[in-house]
């Protein structure tokens, strides 16, 4: 029987911890907001605070895992400014407790990263291009590939044969997935592919006062164009944003160069985004946090939107026009989801 979350106990927390760290902790186990993993602050009796992430049993490997904490240990190293795991009592930074894995992050204060002029959006680019750099030096074998023909198509299979999708609505849903996966494809061909964050949306970039900024939340780590972790960062469509696309880039080559003609796929990788936050969605769609606070996700009404917005996305990509260039729009064209990270916001942690 595959591990689960109920029977994670605050004295099982605590006691893993403590044998983790090698330090003797009080009764402290402060949960965290988050969906997919739970996450707790705990505290030693030294008065050190740390964060314990425990890993939802079966979405990754422990290889998957530890390629990510290789990747944050890869951007500590190259000074860029990160949350890494803790080096645990057993030499690694993941260890397990009833069949579910879990690491150890020191805690950090931080606040929301407030743009208030153009000097902030250079920023974005600096730090994201510093993590870029860091993710050109290795390969990761056992995370996502961000390509329509592997991990979109992959995502589409997952929703249209687990159940998930009411059977009068699998067909509209698999063509329109399939019109995403063709008219990106051969955008994708003979561009760089390296290490991203994968969720680089600004609710994931902190200001600490007096040291400048933090990024964190690694766990959607994947390979992929960087184009991805530059998309996410807009406040709006590509084609609206062309003056903080401009100041991003600008911060961006500062330290690395771009390749300013994978602009083009931001719209493939924004309709790729809905369908890959779908999948997430559906892989703790029984969980009990997840089902009380989305108490619609899975009903015909809620499917029915998600055709209705990848239909309108997959009009925009076969448009087939410079992200950068203002295309004509309509109020029937208006996306109904939040448009700062891509139409989805997903829980950090």
């Amino acid at each position: 029987m595959q591990a689960d979350f109920e029977n994670l106990t605050p004295e099982k927390i605590i006691n893993a911890v403590e044998a983790a760290i090698d330090q003797p902790m009080t009764g402290l186990t402060s949960p965290l907001p988050s969906y997919i993993n739970r996450v707790y602050e705990l505290q030693a009796q030294n008065g050190k605070r740390v964060i314990a992430k425990f890993y939802r049993p079966g979405r990754w490997t422990k290889e998957a895992l530890l390629e990510e904490h290789v990747f944050v240990l890869d951007c500590a190293e190259d000074e860029v400014p990160v949350i890494a795991p803790m080096t645990l009592s057993n030499g690694a930074t993941i260890d397990s407790v009833g069949g579910i894995f879990f690491a150890v992050f020191p805690k950090r204060f931080g606040r929301e990263f407030e743009i208030t002029e153009d000097e902030d959006w250079r920023r974005l680019g600096r730090v994201t291009a510093r993590i870029h750099n860091a993710g050109k030096k290795k390969e990761a074998k056992d995370r996502v590939r961000l390509h329509p023909h592997m991990s979109t198509a992959a995502d589409i299979r997952h929703l249209t044969e687990s159940g998930f999708i009411s059977s009068r609505l699998i067909d509209p849903f698999q063509e329109i997935g399939h019109k995403v996966v063709d008219l990106s494809t051969t955008l994708f061909e003979g561009i760089e592919f390296i290490r991203l964050h994968g969720d680089c949306h600004r609710g994931n970039i902190l200001h600490r006062p007096g040291e400048g900024l933090m990024v964190i939340d690694f766990d959607d780590m994947m390979t992929g164009p960087p184009v991805h972790d530059i998309w996410m960062l807009l406040p709006e469509y590509a084609y609206k944003c062309k003056r903080e696309i401009d100041l991003i880039l600008e911060g961006y080559e500062m330290f690395r160069t771009f390749d300013r003609h994978t602009l083009r796929l931001i719209e493939p990788l924004r309709a790729m985004r809905i369908i890959y936050f779908l999948a997430w969605c559906s892989r703790q769609a029984n969980d009990f946090r997840f089902k009380s606070t989305f108490p619609d996700w899975g009903s015909e009404g809620f499917w029915k939107k998600e055709i209705a917005d990848l239909t309108r996305q997959v009009r925009r990509i076969a448009e087939h026009q410079p992200p950068t260039i203002s295309l004509p729009t309509s109020n029937n064209d208006q996306m109904q989801h939040n448009p700062e990270v891509g139409l989805f916001i997903k829980p950090s942690h």
